[in-house]
């Protein structure tokens, strides 16, 4: 294949490029991995993550701070900074968001989108208002689900409230006000055991948004198999690009631009 083929063929992929997206935690200030929600495994410094990713040309990043809804304090807008100002690709935060002026403090920060989960169900109005003043693009909102009786919930505050809510009922409540939304498996997290495809399907058929999928990610064999079933989407994983072997021995990594491009190609033959 010539230069100018190969060139042309490159921007069509990125017209139809699906976001494959690293997803970091923070407990107390560090970069951890749970699994299930739960037994946090601390993996290194996030800026020191942060700026591995940008050598590595990651399409986007997800940073959620885990404790700050549980112990209901306010972001950590000092880390915030930090991230956002050391970050090259498009950035989004969630943790401990809860107002509008929180809203505009981090996206003043230099954060594209902000990530909201609880408050999106205690105060009904945030998201509206959160739109009118920053935009619906940079407004995310995650879903934490979980099974139970063969029936999805969707739970806040670490995978410990539930809400009695169907995520499809919850996607219906939210969707007009928001840019995009990640559903996340509780079940799947840090399992490395591929993506629950039937939560995505069911989410996918109604959702009219974008949609980016948390949760399983134990191979790009998994991010093909979630391209070639649902198109154009968002596959983010945490396991996957900080873990390496069976040891799960901590290493940052992420596919190179060359391998990205031979993954979208198999999962749209």
């Amino acid at each position: 294949m010539g230069h100018t083929a190969l060139e042309e063929l490159r921007g069509d992929i990125d017209v139809l490029r699906p976001r494959i997206i690293p997803c970091l935690l923070i407990k107390n200030g560090g970069l951890v991995k749970t699994v299930n929600f739960g037994n946090p495994k601390y993996v290194g410094d996030p800026i020191n993550a942060v700026r591995i990713f940008n050598e590595k040309e990651v399409d986007e990043l997800v940073v959620v701070d885990i404790d700050a809804s549980t112990q209901n304090r306010e972001p950590n807008y000092t880390l915030i900074k930090n991230l956002a100002a050391e970050c090259r690709m498009p950035l989004c935060y969630g943790g401990g968001v809860k107002t509008v002026e929180q809203i505009q403090q981090i996206i003043n920060l230099g954060v594209e989108k902000v990530a909201i989960s609880s408050a999106a169900i205690d105060n009904p109005t945030l998201l509206s208002n959160a739109c009118n003043r920053v935009g619906r693009q940079s407004i995310v909102v995650v879903m934490d689900v979980k099974k139970s009786a063969d029936k999805y919930e969707v739970y806040t505050h670490n995978g410990i409230r539930a809400t009695k809510l169907h995520p499809v009922e919850f996607i219906k409540r939210i969707e007009p006000f928001t840019g995009e939304v990640v559903v996340n498996s509780i079940d799947r997290d840090g399992t490395m055991k591929g993506y629950d495809i039937e939560l995505v399907k069911q989410v996918r058929d109604v959702i009219g948004v974008p949609l980016t999928v948390l949760g399983g990610a134990g191979s790009l064999t998994d991010i093909v198999d979630l391209i070639r079933g649902f198109g154009i989407i968002g596959a983010a994983a945490g396991s996957l690009f900080v873990f390496k072997g069976a040891y799960r021995a901590v290493l940052i990594n992420y596919p190179s631009r060359a391998d990205k491009d031979a993954l979208i190609l198999q999962s749209i033959k």
